[in-house]
């Protein structure tokens, strides 16, 4: 049983337990609108200008689009710089939101819910955000994340949290854990 399975909440404290899970990828995500994708998270792509020099585009706007809520006080701006197959995975907050901005790379993002009282308790998702798909992911407390990069390009992540880094907010469940199962090999041989 990992860590999160046994947390107890304080008063106003969210319920966290490691869903038992089948082996597989759960609901893969093509669509920012789609119906099966875990309650709270949200997607929204962004947009990138590219010319004869190269591209810009823009990371965030405090106080608008998917990290409207996040305080300009306390948000921390973030890089992760990580090579082909490398696995970075699970993680989840108890009180942080994460907003995610895969620039370069391909990333092969899996979700967990472990709110015990969410609708899409159990629920997995899985999204291929990155270079080819160009979309910011916000990711509430209580739903596990992580990714695979996938491709043979290294890949760079900026992430915006409305919380500077606590590690008493932050719980690790392994990224092989028997219950959540997540099959992080090749799907389409």
């Amino acid at each position: 049983m990992s860590p999160a399975a046994r947390e107890q909440p304080a008063s106003g404290m969210l319920h966290l337990e490691t869903p038992t899970c089948e082996k597989g990828i759960g609901n893969v995500i093509l669509t920012p609108d789609s119906k099966d994708l875990i309650a709270g998270v949200k997607i929204a792509p962004y947009p990138v200008w590219p010319d004869d020099r190269g591209y810009f585009l823009e990371i965030a706007r405090l106080g608008q689009g998917l990290p409207a809520g996040f305080s300009k006080e306390s948000t921390q701006i973030s890089a992760a710089l990580s090579y082909p197959g490398t696995i970075k995975a699970f993680h989840f907050h108890r009180h942080q939101n994460d907003c995610w901005v895969p620039l370069e790379g391909m990333l092969q993002v899996a979700l967990v819910d472990m709110r015990a009282e969410s609708q899409t308790f159990g629920v997995r998702n899985t999204l291929y955000i990155g270079a080819l798909r160009r979309w910011q992911l916000l990711v509430p407390p209580g739903v596990a994340h992580g990714y695979k990069v996938i491709g043979t390009n290294p890949a760079m992540l900026v992430y915006l949290t409305d919380r500077f880094y606590d590690p008493k907010d932050e719980g690790r469940i392994p990224y092989d854990d028997p219950q959540i199962h997540y099959d992080w090999e090749l799907q389409h041989k």
